[in-house]
């Protein structure tokens, strides 16, 4: 955290990153903690879902955020492709015991083990200590970042290619293969929000799983080798050195999520392919005001939540302004991280007021 050059600084209770920022033990058991606080919202909240979805009206006219999702990678069909919820109760269920699983290891790493992980008696545990201004460390935990999400998407495209994920164009629960092919990969960065093909879909995700897990392997490897550190230490400055620390990778973690956010509130405001209408409503029209928001097309007078709005609407407009104060933070951290003193914003401002008032004296 930028302590302005002051080394004896502190923090208010509301600046909660500062109390994990040089106690590595400390800051996976606030990931962890999260983790667990996720799975409890995902699963109380399919679980409240489910107790109030009315069959007699649209999926996408009521609260259904978790049942939509559910439903589009095809879970809570019955045998004859109906949606009736079938295990969605059970999946519920399931976060909410991940739940209890993940709080307890949050406590346990908060309690009763090491503050810092350079501490601990395990040899491979400390290899996840916190060296902000370290490269070589900070890509070696970019490298297990890496390997987990890319292991996320495989298991996504393994799913759809055995058990099926509903596709709108034929109203029911299908078997996916993936279409690896790199051109149209290449070509749908510039017109995802406009796909319609669920092989497509998989494909990206299968190109994307290799990619992560390659790129992870290639940092947890290339950034702890002796042979690294001797024939390629000229890289260190490329791979960020002098940019590097708590506050930078704040920043870049906002950076990032911000943007997935905004992405995909424009392409769920549009796209039925991945966001089905049976689930989400129909497709939204954007409008501009004081800000971008995205208004329903369809008739939503049987609509039991989201004060009168679609599923696809509340969900559009909500990853958007979260996307845009997500990045907003982002700014506020890369400048703190650059050395910018936002206390002498006030002082700078009431000097140019008094430069103003001689100005007009004279």
């Amino acid at each position: 955290m930028q302590t302005y050059g002051n080394p004896d600084v502190t923090y208010g209770w509301w600046a909660g990153n500062s109390v994990v920022t040089n106690r590595s033990g400390r800051f996976i058991s606030s990931h962890v903690g999260h983790t667990g606080l996720i799975c409890l919202a995902a699963g109380g909240s399919t679980l409240w879902e489910f107790a109030r979805y009315d069959p007699s009206v649209p999926m996408g006219h009521q609260s259904s955020l978790f049942l939509a999702h559910l439903a589009s990678i095809g879970i809570g069909f019955d045998e004859a492709g109906v949606w009736t919820g079938v295990g969605v109760a059970s999946i519920a269920i399931l976060h909410l015991v991940f739940s209890m699983v993940y709080g307890g290891g949050a406590l346990l790493h908060a309690v009763l083990f090491e503050e810092d992980i350079q501490d601990s008696p395990v040899i491979q545990a400390r290899k996840f200590k916190l060296e902000w201004k370290n490269p070589d460390n900070q890509t070696f935990i970019l490298g297990h970042h890496l390997l987990f999400f890319g292991v996320a998407c495989v298991w996504f495209v393994e799913w759809a290619r055995i058990h099926g994920i509903y596709d709108p164009a034929v109203s029911a629960v299908r078997q996916v293969n993936y279409n690896l092919d790199l051109s149209m990969i290449w070509q749908r960065q510039f017109d995802f929000i406009q796909i319609d093909s669920l092989e497509d879909v998989m494909g990206g995700h299968a190109f994307l799983g290799f990619a992560e897990i390659t790129g992870g392997a290639f940092h947890i490897i290339a950034g702890s080798t002796p042979w690294e550190n001797k024939r390629l230490g000229v890289f260190s400055k490329f791979k960020g050195a002098e940019l590097l620390s708590a506050e930078a990778v704040l920043s870049w973690s906002l950076a990032g999520i911000g943007w997935m956010a905004i992405v995909a509130a424009f392409w769920a405001a549009t796209n039925t392919t991945v966001y089905p209408i049976e689930w989400y409503g129909e497709p939204l029209q954007f409008q501009f005001n004081v800000g971008p928001y995205w208004l329903d097309t369809g008739d939503l007078s049987e609509s039991t939540a989201f004060f009168g709005h679609s599923t696809r609407a509340a969900l559009s407009n909500s990853h958007y302004y979260l996307g845009f104060f997500y990045l907003q933070g982002h700014f506020f951290h890369a400048l703190r991280a650059l050395g910018f003193d936002f206390k002498k914003v006030p002082g700078a401002i009431g000097n140019q007021k008094k430069s103003d008032l001689i100005t007009i004296d004279s």
